[in-house]
């Protein structure tokens, strides 16, 4: 799709369309998507919104709205799997197509790419554009230079020719690093790639990057089209408004990511063996660190536990952060799991206790029920009542459903106003026994 997230939002602001739009968060956020306009000034997806304002003073710049987003996205996908079931999806808004088997039903590639194209621009109001070739990568490449909205056909015979009129950075594995390293062996296109040995490639980038840099150069992709493609990883991550070396801040904020995560596994019925954490500290510079647990899991506590262990294990001594991440990594189905008891566990525990927490939100909304560490308190918010003696500086107040030190027990508002477990055997009391 072209600027997809923008051309979504234009759906409902057709005042808006031929200007300069800007679809990111505030604060320390970064560009989602911009419409052509605005990239003529210089903004891209990723960059710091800052950096667009500045950029392009003039851009209205709209609030993000994923569900929105999702909608259109699975309007586009049943418009490819009307054509047919060999669609492996990219992201939200791309896929690869092969259409070989509905040449004979439905026409030439190009005629497909037409039909593909109306439909799109009909039923979603967006526009596409389309990259017709004999690969994968090749296909991709075309796609991206005819944007926006339009069709290129790379014929097999003209592959090599397409490819070796561009530069070394439109081949699939070369970033910043890897075209430094190019540039200082003096290759500087795709043709320079090609015409030069193999052996050299590897030698200077390593036998996995040189060799398939070496390949690429000449229109060599043999990956077929993968309808189904197993989710290898669920995380989440979180920019701070300014950098914090606070580490309670630096806590809540996993747990909240965690919990995060631990819902979407479950929400996709998987479980994860490995958590990873990563942090970015304030000069940009970013780590990973993991942990393989001794089984997999979906339980918020566990993942929160053990990233929070992997944070501390780090000894920062106050370094401060720009963003922290969590994610579960090694994937599998949660029927396949196995869990093994001990001799003292009781019957019902944390993997229920988040199970019914995930049937509130569903039914309540996102958020009715969390950890109480995550509840915004009393005097933080707009209708906080007048402070009495007890809210004196320097007392912590227990929340009335759940533990002062223990951020995993919930609590959370009913929707008549009554906090759960306002009486008892409410919903925050079986969950905080």
């Amino acid at each position: 799709m072209d600027a997809f997230f923008a051309s979504v939002e234009l759906i409902d602001r057709p005042h808006l369309r031929g200007t300069p739009v800007i679809v990111g968060g505030g604060g320390r956020s970064v560009v989602l998507s911009a419409t052509y306009e605005a990239r003529r000034a210089g903004v891209h997806a990723a960059m710091p919104m800052g950096r667009a304002r500045r950029l392009c003073p003039e851009a209205v710049v709209i609030q993000p709205d994923h569900d929105r987003y999702a909608e259109v996205s699975r309007g586009v996908m049943e418009v490819f799997r009307s054509v047919t079931h060999l669609v492996e999806p990219l992201s939200l808004d791309e896929a690869f197509i092969d259409v070989s088997g509905a040449v004979r039903r439905t026409g030439t590639p190009s005629r497909i790419a037409a039909l593909i194209r109306d439909r799109i621009a009909d039923e979603q109001r967006i526009t596409c554009s389309v990259g017709i070739a004999t690969t994968k990568f090749v296909a991709k490449l075309a796609s991206t230079r005819i944007k926006p909205d339009g069709v290129l056909v790379v014929p097999r015979n003209d592959t090599v020719a397409f490819l070796h009129g561009l530069p070394a950075g439109a081949l699939w594995g070369v970033g910043e690093k890897t075209e430094e390293a190019l540039r200082r062996l003096g290759l500087v296109t795709v043709a320079d790639i090609a015409h030069t040995p193999a052996a050299t490639l590897r030698r200077a980038l390593g036998d996995a990057v040189g060799g398939q840099l070496h390949d690429l150069s000449w229109g060599r992709d043999p990956r077929p089209v993968v309808p189904v493609r197993p989710e290898k990883s669920i995380g989440a991550e979180e920019t701070f408004r300014t950098d914090t070396d606070d580490p309670e801040v630096i806590g809540r904020e996993l747990l909240r990511l965690s919990e995060r995560v631990a819902a979407r596994a479950r929400s996709a019925g998987l479980i994860g063996r490995t958590v990873v954490i990563r942090i970015r500290f304030a000069d940009f510079t970013t780590i990973t660190r993991s942990r393989t647990l001794p089984e997999p899991t979906d339980v918020a506590r566990v993942v929160h536990t053990t990233a929070l262990g992997l944070y501390r294990r780090l000894g920062l001594d106050r370094a401060r952060l720009r963003l922290v991440g969590v994610r579960l990594e090694g994937l599998t189905e949660a029927s396949s799991g196995h869990h093994q008891p001990t001799l003292d566990e009781r019957p019902a525990g944390w993997r229920e206790a988040e199970r019914a927490v995930d049937r509130a939100s569903a039914r309540f909304g996102p958020g009715a029920v969390r950890p109480a560490s995550l509840v915004t308190p009393p005097e933080d918010r707009a209708d906080a009542r007048p402070r009495s003696p007890a809210d004196a500086p320097g007392q912590r107040r227990t929340p009335r459903s759940g533990h002062a030190y223990d951020p995993l027990r919930y609590q959370g508002r009913h929707p008549d106003g009554r906090e759960w477990g306002d009486h008892p055997g409410g919903i925050a009391d079986r969950l905080s026994r």
